[in-house]
């Protein structure tokens, strides 16, 4: 039987993020999940990523985003390195969010040995 490894420190980290985007918000949701992507395509550590639509089924969540980094560090560092963007180029994550009328679910993941 595997084990999780006790080195989660340099295990790769997945972030998944869902978002609920009503149509009318569609277009600036995707604009700004674009700027950011290229972000972070830039930043040490980054593996790949991936934006899907949802294109059929019952699920509440029409978006989801996930990037995979090399490890804790990397994430970090990209993490910072977004909430620089965002404060140099004025953007409120949330106040979108809100004002749109979007939902997400955002979190971080690690792979299980199965």
């Amino acid at each position: 039987m595997s084990t999780i490894s006790t080195d989660a420190a340099f295990a790769p980290v997945y972030r998944v993020d869902k978002f609920a985007v009503p149509a009318a918000g569609r277009q600036e949701f995707l604009v700004r999940v674009s700027a950011t992507h290229d972000a972070l395509r830039r930043q040490d550590g980054f593996v790949r990523d991936v934006v899907l639509e949802q294109a059929s089924g019952p699920g509440d969540f029409n978006f989801v985003t996930l990037v995979e980094w090399r490890d804790e560090a990397a994430f970090a560092g990209a993490s910072q390195a977004v909430a620089s963007m965002h404060r140099e180029t004025g953007f409120d994550r949330h106040e979108m969010m809100e004002r749109l009328g979007i939902r997400a679910d955002i979190a971080n993941y690690r792979a299980l040995p199965v």
